[in-house]
């Protein structure tokens, strides 16, 4: 979907393909046809965009057969799709029973991230529509924290040093310019905003920016204006934004909020958890290890990373971060000039969520997702952008 600022620029909505789990090539085409085609007809649209979801295996696949590229670009295009945006944060296996602690693998300290971030961004300036001339690709945060040292943070400025050095050289081939988008995430080496302005300054490329993710955003406890303020002062560019919502419990101390809260602690991903206290902000690696005794203090609300449904809070006690989402949202793109021309809903965690609230069908997940980018659209033209065909 298609947006017109009022500078005159054009803002671009898709939603992430994560939510489809494919490894393969034949996995993606058949996500086109399930899922992302049925999504636009919804919406009643001519075209739809979407953050593909590209993993090592389909890229691959895709790099080396430039046929199957030339096949790719063709299925978009014959099913009203475009994509302008890819996440590369998953390298493979997100479609797994339990991915965890995986998904920060392999991290920037590793030669293959570097080469599959390379890929894909080879592979999106193949895929933009014809008039598109910027494309982007969101990535891992550098790394999780707990193996990162001076002699790792050099290892990761030399490869994304290198990655910008390709880039360059990929945008002099095809006039395509793409530009990557390190996600800050709970937990990570790159935890919030304010932790990504050192390592981006070191690297000094505009080509290497910030891809702002709301709900991590909202479950560290970030307040927008600030945060995007200080960006910009360090001259931090932010090629994308997620659009998307963390789960809050207001009073945790309560035995039915915490029973609420048990409902959506789940196995397969990987849930921080935050809250602030006088001392600063404490934290757990995921909702299950938060709801045990005294691990975390819960005379304040809590916020866990769980991307729930934008359009569906969960019921009371429990409720979402979609009011962080919309202050972000006018301020990335609702003032004189956008500072991201990229929006990506990303919700992720349909099948995670309890039993009861899970989509039954494609159907009704198509639903579903068709409604957040509802809401989205809406949010866009109260801030005065208009949609095109």
């Amino acid at each position: 979907m298609r947006f017109r600022h009022p500078d005159g620029s054009t803002v671009h909505l898709s939603y992430c393909t994560n939510v489809h789990p494919a490894e393969t090539l034949d996995g993606v085409l058949a996500q086109l046809r399930d899922h992302c085609e049925p999504v636009r007809k919804r919406l009643g649209r001519d075209r739809l965009g979407i953050g593909l979801w590209l993993a090592k295996d389909a890229a691959r696949a895709l790099v080396t057969d430039p046929a199957a590229l030339r096949g790719l670009r063709a299925e978009l295009d014959r099913r009203g799709l475009e994509a302008v945006t890819l996440n590369g944060f998953p390298y493979e296996g997100f479609g797994a029973d339990e991915v965890k602690y995986r998904v920060y693998r392999p991290d920037w300290t590793e030669p293959p991230r570097l080469a599959h971030t390379s890929d894909l961004a080879r592979l999106l300036a193949a895929l933009l529509p014809d008039d598109v001339t910027e494309g982007s690709v969101s990535t891992l945060p550098l790394a999780w924290r707990t193996r990162f040292d001076e002699q790792a943070a050099a290892t990761a400025r030399t490869a994304l040093t290198t990655l910008a050095e390709r880039l360059d050289a990929l945008q002099d081939l095809t006039g395509k310019s793409i530009r990557i988008a390190l996600e800050p995430e709970p937990g990570c080496t790159v935890e919030t905003t304010a932790d990504a302005i050192g390592p981006l300054t070191a690297i000094a490329d505009n080509r290497i920016g910030i891809c702002i993710d709301t709900c991590h955003l909202a479950t560290s406890f970030e307040e927008p204006g600030p945060a995007l303020d200080a960006l910009a002062t360090a001259g931090i560019t932010i090629p994308k934004a997620q659009l998307s919502a963390a789960l809050h419990a207001e009073h945790p101390h309560l035995p039915d909020v915490r029973d609420a809260l048990a409902a959506f602690a789940e196995p397969r991903f990987l849930h921080q958890t935050r809250t602030r206290t006088a001392a600063g902000l404490r934290g757990t690696d995921d909702l299950h290890e938060a709801l045990a005794a005294d691990a975390l203090p819960d005379g304040a609300p809590w916020r866990a990373h769980f991307h729930v449904p934008l359009h569906a809070p969960p019921a009371p006690p429990l409720t979402s971060t979609l009011p962080v989402l919309q202050d972000t949202l006018a301020r990335l793109v609702g003032g004189p000039t956008p500072l991201t021309h990229h929006l990506e809903v990303e919700t992720y965690t349909w099948q995670a969520l309890p039993a009861e609230l899970r989509p039954r069908s494609r159907a009704q997940l198509a639903d579903g997702i068709a409604a957040e980018l509802t809401l989205a659209r809406d949010l866009l033209t109260e801030l005065g952008l208009k949609e095109l065909p």
